[in-house]
């Protein structure tokens, strides 16, 4: 079972099969596959990824045949090249065939943001920044997007809009000003208060007024690196705008500590991953 906290992997199963199924089940496997025939296969992965989600694929056939025999032979994390095998598994056939399209889809868009998300991480190594994921991701999906980042590689960032203050641009033009707002959020109690700032005029008033981490947003190279000196190691820095993987490391080299990426889980491709069964 895969541990991820606040995460109901048996609710995600339930509610997933129940969307595939319908009222009506599985007619295809019904009519066509014999009630007790029994299959064998292996799941492989067509690419060299870095895996995430193979519990939760386990969990799926488990759901519909408990008695399944399934063998996990990557762990969570794990760099494996073309053709490596992921699961070995042996059950009933309708069952399997059945959980069959759940358990890819899950294993290959958690694969596809951790394989994205160790060629970033593996870009900026040596840096000492450290990448972090953002709150771009699908509705209903966060927490297993964001385990998906943690084995990747990155580190999360805010897990939603309770955890931390962020203060963006709009919130400052209804305030008034970097500094109201953040004063603000000072006043309201809140212990982590980020700032995003476009200009380097904007980052005084923001630590003057109390932010605890300041977001440098789309700078380019040359002012990150004003901007990391005038902050001067008095709060966290953090790049992010528009960072992508032929750019990072520029970015990453300019001392801040944080680079953020929203391509992480917006636009990681879904990692080429197969399942072949046979009769026995």
């Amino acid at each position: 079972m895969i541990d991820i906290t606040g995460f109901d992997c048996d609710a995600f199963v339930q509610a997933t099969l129940a969307e595939d199924l319908g009222a009506a089940g599985d007619i295809t496997s019904a009519a066509v596959i014999p009630a007790d025939a029994m299959f064998e296969g292996v799941m492989d992965s067509r690419d060299a990824i870095t895996v995430a989600g193979l519990p939760i694929a386990e969990a799926f056939f488990r759901a519909l045949d408990p008695d399944a025999a399934i063998e996990i032979l990557a762990g969570e994390g794990e760099n494996v090249p073309h053709g490596a095998e992921l699961m070995r598994l042996r059950g009933r056939a309708r069952a399997l065939l059945t959980a069959e399209r759940s358990a890819l889809n899950t294993v290959q868009h958690l694969s596809g943001i951790a394989t994205m998300t160790r060629s970033y991480v593996e870009r900026i190594r040596g840096t000492g920044a450290t990448l972090l994921d953002t709150r771009k991701t699908l509705p209903g999906l966060r927490l297993l997007e964001k385990y998906a980042t943690r084995a990747g590689g990155a580190t999360n960032h805010r897990m939603g809009l309770w955890d931390a203050a962020m203060i963006k641009d709009n919130h400052v033009a209804v305030a008034g000003s970097v500094e109201a707002a953040v004063r603000r959020a000072a006043a309201a109690g809140i212990e982590r208060i980020i700032v995003e700032v476009d200009r380097i005029d904007q980052i005084e008033p923001a630590l003057a007024a109390g932010a605890t981490h300041l977001l440098l947003d789309n700078m380019e190279p040359a002012t990150l690196r004003g901007a990391v000196t005038l902050v001067g190691g008095r709060v966290p820095t953090e790049a992010s705008g528009g960072v992508r993987l032929e750019t990072i490391r520029a970015i990453a080299e300019t001392g801040v500590t944080y680079v953020s990426v929203g391509r992480l889980t917006q636009s990681a491709p879904a990692a080429d991953i197969g399942l072949d069964f046979s009769a026995v």
